[in-house]
């Protein structure tokens, strides 16, 4: 079993932001979501060691890493935490494996993780002969990540590692995390921004705002709140649905999945088994409502719900929370909502576009 991350830290950042944050992170991957500048950065450097909080206390299962209290602070390198950083930060005059053995050399002991299992893990064996400037950058965070790897962590750390990549080399590279996370078992705190990304990865998330935990929990809960909406970011907001592969269409190229409460999403073929279990992404702004069922219309997948909240309006336009078994999110103008009398406790069908979930709206389970 993997040990647990607890963090209680404050640190005064410049004049402007007192930074106060506690969570726990277990096996699995945490996400610390929110706006640039938030302090996501800041608190993974402290669990790295790399700033010092003014008080609070950092562990690792029984290890204690910080504590103010008990003058405790383990310096970087007796820690065991690996770093993933933005930017790889390989050595460019060694050979991918020498960057690679690096790693062991540093931490000064060699873990349960060996060189030809992590290379295999993250499909970087062939290059180990390569120098970092003939990598691509997907290939380059790959490496990066198996350094962390062989450094004998007890937990790790990912700041951002896909945000310098453009849309291909990220969807080249997820799937490896998808088998970090799988077959590790290692706690890993993943910063980002970016809601695919943490649709795909995370367990949990916790919501950071200027400093503080805005809201923690599975990322299926938190997202579903309407409150939170300014901080999940408006223009993507929306509700993360629990969903399992039910049928393939191989003529139209579809796949059926059935969410709880017996609703079904038609969307574009997914080439995995029967009975995967996903995580679907519906987008506020790519549902409709309506008060009757639609007749001779093109849209395939429509729920059938009640509306739960009414959120304050912003501008021409008022989010509405629909019970349709799980919470779904709709982006309508106000002009809309006072029409249809959009109310708690009124029945309503949500419509949702099959073109809209695309592969970036989909999730592993939980």
């Amino acid at each position: 079993m993997s040990a647990q991350l607890d963090i209680d830290i404050e640190k005064r950042l410049g004049a402007q932001m007192a930074l106060q944050v506690r969570f726990q992170a277990g096996a699995g991957v945490t996400a610390l979501f929110g706006r640039s500048g938030a302090g996501k950065t800041s608190v993974v450097q402290m669990i790295a060691g790399l700033m010092r909080p003014d008080r609070g206390r950092i562990a690792v299962g029984e290890r204690v890493l910080f504590d103010s209290a008990q003058g405790i602070d383990l310096p970087v390198h007796r820690r065991r935490v690996g770093y993933v950083f933005q930017d790889a930060r390989l050595f460019p005059h060694l050979s991918v494996r020498r960057n690679l053995l690096y790693a062991q050399t540093v931490a000064r002991r060699r873990g349960q993780l060996k060189l030809a299992p992590v290379c295999d893990l993250l499909g970087i064996t062939d290059l180990l002969d390569r120098p970092p400037g003939a990598l691509s950058g997907g290939e380059t965070q790959r490496v990066a990540i198996g350094r962390a790897l062989l450094s004998d962590p007890s937990i790790l750390l990912m700041d951002e590692p896909l945000a310098s990549l453009d849309g291909p080399r990220k969807g080249e590279i997820l799937p490896f995390l998808d088998r970090l996370k799988d077959e590790t078992g290692l706690p890993i705190v993943y910063v980002s921004h970016a809601m695919e990304e943490v649709i795909r990865l995370a367990d949990t998330m916790v919501l950071i705002d200027e400093g503080r935990v805005a809201a923690q929990g599975p990322v299926e809960e938190v997202t579903s709140r309407l409150d939170l909406r300014p901080l999940t970011g408006r223009y993507e907001a929306g509700a993360v649905v629990p969903a399992r592969i039910a049928a393939h269409d191989e003529v139209y190229e579809l796949t059926r999945l059935d969410i709880a409460g017996g609703g079904a999403l038609m969307v574009p073929r997914i080439h995995q088994p029967l009975g995967t279990a996903l995580r679907v992404r519906l987008r506020a702004r790519d549902v409709t409502l309506s008060l009757t069922r639609p007749e001779g219309a093109s849209p395939l997948n429509i729920l059938e719900g009640t509306v739960r909240e009414r959120a304050a309006p912003e501008g021409a336009f008022v989010d509405v929370l629909v019970d349709a078994g799980v919470p779904i999110w709709a982006r309508v103008t106000r002009l809309s909502a006072d029409t249809l009398d959009l109310q708690p406790g009124k029945p309503i069908f949500a419509i949702v576009k099959a073109g809209a979930i695309d592969r970036a709206s989909l999730g592993r389970a939980r």
